[in-house]
């Protein structure tokens, strides 16, 4: 299935909300769906690295992707993704998020045991995206968190015979030259979407036509300005865009980057609550540097 959709402009890698003890708070999963299609957002990619979905049991996921699917209303894609240490599980989720009505699915590699070839890859996501056959499926490439040093470029020359369903992949890396080697295979069969924020502007100019990232959920206007700058030649304006999205992830990993963007969300308006261990939340101090950043930064008033 190398046809399928096209993801194009910026897809917002949600959070997950919860209250402080941890327990999910769905009924704001609906304002924040709102919040993100205000500001332009193009699609919702549900329980990623953003949303926590490895620090979630099953039906919390499966809880997750319902409220999400809802709250969309078939006004922008939702993907999901599913992946998972356990391939059961991971079919579970899979299977689910095609039954909810998710338009696309998603996954990481087994991480705890390292994936140690392409051949093996394809196995996993072969054995994954056969519980849902009929819907289209990205998968999604963080070497840096799952440990996977697989050839990536390999796996897309290798896999689409094994796994039917296979359209794309979620690129989050820093490596341009083997993104647009990515994008080149096949003459362009693939949907390669970029997956790092900092580098927008980087992967517009390789061949990007679509992006998942988590500062999408608090800043969308500085990468609009950014991609209608790049598309009529402005560079500079473009450049000046991207300086100021580089500026603001780097005030935010001067904490724990997570949660220091679930603190952006509640001085924004959606009190997403903190994150669960192992990253956790913040203190207090900790929350009025961020806060006077923001109001730095304009994103803010006094």
């Amino acid at each position: 299935m190398k046809k399928g959709p096209r993801l194009n402009g910026l897809i917002a890698a949600t959070y997950t909300p919860m209250y402080a003890d941890g327990r999910l708070r769905l009924d704001l999963v609906e304002p924040m769906v709102e919040r993100l299609i205000a500001d332009g957002v193009a699609g919702l990619y549900v329980c990623g690295s953003t949303g926590e979905g490895m620090s979630l049991s099953t039906v919390e996921r499966q809880q997750v992707t319902e409220a999400y699917v809802a709250a969309s209303r078939g006004r922008l894609p939702v993907i999901v993704q599913v992946g998972h240490n356990s391939l059961a599980e991971a079919r579970i989720l899979a299977e689910h998020a095609a039954s909810t009505g998710a338009d696309i699915i998603s996954a990481t590699c087994p991480s705890y045991f390292k994936v140690p070839d392409e051949s093996t890859l394809i196995d996993c996501m072969a054995d994954l995206a056969s519980a849902a056959p009929a819907t289209p499926f990205y998968y999604y490439h963080i070497p840096a968190l799952t440990g996977s040093a697989v050839d990536i470029v390999k796996f897309l020359e290798q896999a689409g015979v094994r796994i039917p369903s296979l359209v794309g992949l979620k690129y989050t890396d820093t490596k341009l030259f083997e993104f647009q080697c990515c994008l080149a295979i096949d003459n362009g069969a693939y949907d390669v979407v970029w997956g790092c924020d900092e580098m927008l502007l980087g992967a517009l100019a390789t061949g990007a036509k679509g992006a998942i990232g988590s500062t999408y959920n608090a800043i969308a206007p500085v990468y609009h300005r950014l991609i209608s700058a790049f598309e009529r030649g402005d560079i500079g304006a473009a450049q000046a865009a991207q300086m100021q999205s580089i500026q603001f992830i780097r005030s935010l990993y001067r904490y724990k980057f997570h949660p220091a963007m679930k603190v952006v969300l509640s001085l924004l308006g959606i009190d997403a609550g903190p994150c669960r261990l192992p990253l956790g939340g913040l203190s207090t101090s900790e929350i009025e540097a961020i806060r006077a950043a923001m109001v730095e930064g304009k994103y803010l008033q006094r």
